[in-house]
């Protein structure tokens, strides 16, 4: 029996990457080839650091939503509100929903895979009502009145970790940013709300960074197995960590989940609360680190920018949304048709696929004028759809603002001669856009005194 199972289980991690990575990989690059738009613009994101800014124009140009061979696509930031508004799309790409061999096969593959973002029940995948549910048990935790009460200890948190810096700049020892404040600020808070051990950060930090790319299309075989496993073993971690909680609950979010029911008296089942407090401790600090690399580089690259914030210090808040706005964590996010329905006057079949590109309806320029231009000032700033819209709008949004104010500001005042050095590298990550190290020096007569 064991070896039937080990057998089922390495066919169906075949297939899932088959189905869903080397198919679409196949069919993608070919469409690319040939000149398709939404081809093109899927191999960009895979081969070049740079946002496809050129693409987005295409897009754009071609009106509200432009009809690829394998997907509609939009850059326009009302298309993109309406679709993720819509209650005729949901969440991801579900190929478990194709008609016939393909979606059953599917379906049975999916059933084996590891606990991960875009496997149900993640909320990122999941619909009313459940997704409903879900959501209302995590929601208060990352209410804007809790996020306020969380400022004061990541004020702190930043504070530690660059006293942690300031012998290594002191000594003109070049630090990696990435791997000493970015990563660390948000891994830090989000860890300590869901109450895990300081012992177990590492691990969770390095989980994170092994499962990002789950959300990407076209993995090759290889890096494909290495994330199902950093998923799996993320999953097991989880299991071991949920049951110390049930033994011994305090007050953190995950011993608030273990033992929360909702209005009928349910609480949610092994499988919900891992994917649910998996998804939260991932996405907690993933989207944050991407956040916070980006804005440290566009304010290096920007110096007037960093002088109008070090001229007016309450203009922080508002340079954290420009920075979502230009350069977002999240560069796009696709959607299925569950039903004949029309969008931006066009109609769109059931089954359809739609790609939201976040990144090009951030810089629509009906929207936000000169909007390849960087202001920390600008007035709409925030009007972004960098968190998402609707239904699955990013619950930790009000959190990664915070964070990103705070960690942000905070490295600029401590640092103002912040110098990047040769070296910083974009992550591999097609979806996830941010930064895999920034090398980073400063000159030491200008540490700010603390």
């Amino acid at each position: 029996m064991g070896a039937r199972s080990h057998l089922e289980g390495q066919v169906a991690s075949a297939l899932r990457w088959g189905l869903g990575h080397a198919l679409p990989r196949w069919a993608i690059r070919g469409s690319a080839k040939r000149g398709d738009l939404h081809g093109r613009l899927i191999e960009a994101t895979a081969s070049s650091d740079a946002a496809p800014l050129d693409l987005f124009d295409e897009v754009r140009a071609d009106g509200p939503l432009h009809r690829s061979k394998f997907a509609y696509v939009t850059a326009s930031l009302p298309t993109v509100r309406e679709v993720l508004t819509s209650n005729d799309v949901r969440a991801g790409v579900d190929i478990g929903s194709a008609p016939g061999l393909l979606g059953r096969l599917s379906t049975w593959a999916g059933r084996r895979a590891p606990i991960g973002p875009l496997t149900p029940p993640s909320l990122l995948v999941t619909e009313p009502p459940d997704h409903t549910r879900y959501r209302k048990l995590v929601t208060r935790v990352f209410s804007a009145r809790a996020v306020q009460q969380l400022r004061a200890r990541t004020e702190q948190i930043a504070t530690e970790l660059l006293d942690d810096l300031e012998a290594d700049v002191r000594a003109g020892r070049p630090v990696d940013l990435v791997e000493r404040y970015c990563a660390l600020l948000p891994v830090t808070v989000i860890a300590e709300i869901l109450g895990v051990p300081e012992s177990d950060r590492d691990r969770v930090l390095r989980f994170g960074e092994g499962a990002a790319p789950s959300l990407d299309l076209g993995l090759g075989w290889r890096h494909f197995r290495e994330v199902e496993a950093s998923l799996g073993e993320f999953e097991t971690w989880l299991h071991t960590h949920i049951e110390a909680v049930r033994r011994s609950p305090g007050t953190d979010l995950l011993s608030q989940l273990v033992t929360a029911r909702d209005d009928e008296g349910r609480g949610l089942d092994d499988a919900e609360l891992k994917a649910t407090a998996g998804l939260v401790l991932a996405a907690g600090f993933e989207t944050t680190v991407n956040l916070l690399g980006n804005g440290i580089w566009l304010l290096h690259e920007h110096p007037d920018q960093l002088a109008v914030l070090q001229a007016d210090p309450g203009l922080w808040a508002n340079a954290v949304d420009e920075v979502l706005r230009h350069d977002p964590p999240v560069l796009l996010t696709g959607r299925t048709v569950v039903r004949d329905t029309e969008i931006a006057g066009t109609s769109v079949p059931r089954g359809a696929v739609v790609t939201t590109l976040l990144a090009g309806a951030n810089r629509d320029p009906e929207v936000f004028e000169d909007p390849d231009r960087f202001d920390v000032a600008r007035a709409n700033a925030g009007d972004h759809v960098s968190f998402s819209s609707g239904r699955h709008y990013c619950l930790g949004a009000a959190l990664a603002r915070m964070e990103g104010e705070v960690g942000l500001r905070a490295v600029f005042e401590r640092f103002p001669d912040l110098v990047l050095e040769p070296g910083a590298r974009r992550r591999p990550t097609r979806i996830l856009r941010g930064w895999a190290a920034l090398p980073t020096r400063w000159e030491t007569q200008r540490v700010a005194a603390r």
